[in-house]
């Protein structure tokens, strides 16, 4: 079972976490169920990019982005290259070392 290690955010993990996954899941199914609540204000159709989190380790073992979510990201916060929407990203076999960004679009937190 591949892992995912949360590395630490102030206010979602503050002392980072490190989860088991199982392959198919998203990055983001994998947080809420362990209880690291990242936004999705959306509720996961890609329409947003609130979920927006860097893969620091193990990016290339992801399913590939889609032409939706690459011009979703386009508007995220903080973008660098190793950015996913946590919705959309969905695990393979290989270990995962996700960032949280510190910063979202959304001005006001959905509170899910």
């Amino acid at each position: 079972m591949p892992q995912i290690v949360f590395l630490p955010h102030a206010e979602l993990c503050p002392d980072g976490a490190a989860v088991e996954a199982k392959a198919g899941e998203t990055v983001l199914d994998v947080a809420l169920r362990s209880g690291i609540s990242i936004e999705h204000a959306c509720e996961k159709s890609c329409a947003c990019t609130t979920c927006h989190v860097i893969v620091r380790e193990g990016f290339y073992s992801l399913n590939e982005s889609e032409e939706l979510e690459d011009d979703m990201l386009d508007k995220a916060w903080g973008l660098e290259p190793e950015s996913r929407l946590g919705c959309q990203a969905r695990i393979a076999d290989e270990d995962l070392v996700v960032e949280i960004p510190k910063y979202t679009v959304n001005m006001v937190s959905e509170g899910h």
